[in-house]
């Protein structure tokens, strides 16, 4: 598949700043409140102790900025959109294990008092994944068609045995 295509190029740079975006405003929705809030909406899903409750509740919103701010600007795309991928894997596991529980709890993607997991919010943030999955395949794909760097070519016929 050929990324040099401009269609592909297009596809990556909106699916960039749409999740880029997306994550900038969940980090700053997170932000604005103050961190018990979302610690609250954290410690409903019942997977964490409470001690990592409010470390993720403090530091979670952070990197969701950095990595906002890292896939808008676009370099290191193959870092951003592996980290955006991972992080909405974790996630969305997440949330269905609470939607197959039957849990009744605030999805805490835009902050503590964000909206209940239903099969809106799970179709939301699948599409969130699928997206960034894309994005990521794109990312590397485009690399590996690059070709490897000069010094990762092998030397046909080395002079000596390395010790």
């Amino acid at each position: 598949m050929d990324f040099s295509n401009r269609y592909f190029r297009w596809l990556a740079l909106v699916l960039r700043i749409a999740l880029g975006g997306i994550f900038i405003y969940a980090a700053w929705a997170k932000l604005r409140d103050p961190w018990e809030l979302y610690a609250l909406a954290i410690n409903s899903y019942e997977v964490l102790p409470l001690w990592a409750v409010e470390l993720v509740a403090r530091t979670l919103p952070w990197l969701e900025l950095l990595i906002g701010v890292g896939l808008i600007a676009g370099i290191g795309l193959r870092i951003w959109s592996f980290a955006v991928s991972l992080m909405l894997a974790v996630f969305f596991a997440l949330m269905v294990r609470a939607f197959a529980k039957g849990m009744q709890i605030s999805c805490g993607c835009f902050g503590g008092t964000g909206d209940i997991i239903s099969k809106w919010t799970l179709l939301r943030d699948g599409s969130m994944l699928a997206g960034s999955l894309l994005l990521t395949w794109m990312a590397f794909a485009r690399k590996r068609q690059a070709g490897p760097p000069a010094s990762a070519v092998p030397d046909p016929a080395p002079d000596r045995i390395p010790v």
